[in-house]
């Protein structure tokens, strides 16, 4: 039987409570690509748990550590803009101090995604509460990344926001969506928006970027050797490098 090697290995550090990142990495990874997963404790998407859910991250980071593998990704938006600017390199310098290995945030990749594709005006959209939306909006705007409109479905719970139909993902997208930005940006790890990011791109005519998009090819980008990951949108189609200067300031 012919098998294919599982030569690369991410690990990702995934809020508790979250029951929609496993699968759509899994689906999306390629196939030489394994996943390997430790959980950090979140019930809700709220201030005070967004704060709280990376108190283990060292020790959770060593479980990953433990498996070999080649990058350790938190992928989980609201967590790594909560502190505002700088806050994402915080993290990554935590993860990395503990284990030795590479690591990036969900907030450092959507940084990096919105300067490799020549994004400065974003329409936000997200399940979570409105306050969410505004801190993650505030760490945007500390970034010189203009946020045009904001819409937010005040789920709080993150079991019922993995509930969600990718329908909703659609929907909000389009509504948030305003002539003057440059892409959409669907907020929220636990939020199924991978099966919905190409049509999405063909009805708006501009780049979709999600939570789970820019964390797996910020991931990809560190472990190296992926040119395309087709059928989830141009920016895993595409692949795009960071310009130099857009990468440190993202730092």
């Amino acid at each position: 039987m012919e098998t294919i090697a599982k030569t690369q290995r991410i690990g990702l550090l995934v809020p508790s409570s979250n029951s929609t990142q496993e699968p759509e990495f899994a689906a999306m990874l390629p196939p030489c690509v394994s996943l390997h997963v430790t959980r950090l404790s979140l019930a809700t998407v709220d201030p005070d748990s967004t704060l709280n859910v990376v108190a283990d991250l060292e020790r959770e980071s060593r479980k990953l550590a433990d498996a070999d593998v080649d990058v350790i990704l938190l992928a989980a938006t609201a967590p790594s803009t909560r502190m505002g600017k700088g806050y994402d390199a915080q993290l990554i310098k935590r993860i990395e101090d503990a284990t030795g290995r590479r690591a990036t945030t969900a907030a450092t990749a959507m940084l990096e995604a919105f300067a490799a594709q020549g994004v400065r005006r974003v329409a936000l959209a997200a399940p979570w509460a409105a306050q969410t939306n505004a801190v993650v909006a505030a760490f945007l705007q500390a970034h010189g990344i203009e946020v045009v409109s904001q819409e937010a479905m005040e789920v709080t719970r993150n079991n019922e926001i993995g509930r969600l139909a990718p329908a909703t993902a659609y929907e909000l997208g389009l509504k948030a969506d305003r002539s003057a930005a440059d892409a959409v940006f669907l907020a929220c790890g636990n939020w199924w928006t991978a099966s919905i990011v190409e049509p999405l791109e063909a009805a708006l005519g501009k780049p979709v970027l999600t939570t789970n998009n820019v964390a797996l090819w910020a991931a990809l980008r560190i472990i190296g050797g992926h040119a395309s990951v087709p059928g989830y949108g141009r920016l895993l189609r595409t692949m795009p490098a960071v310009p130099v200067l857009a990468a440190g300031r993202a730092a």
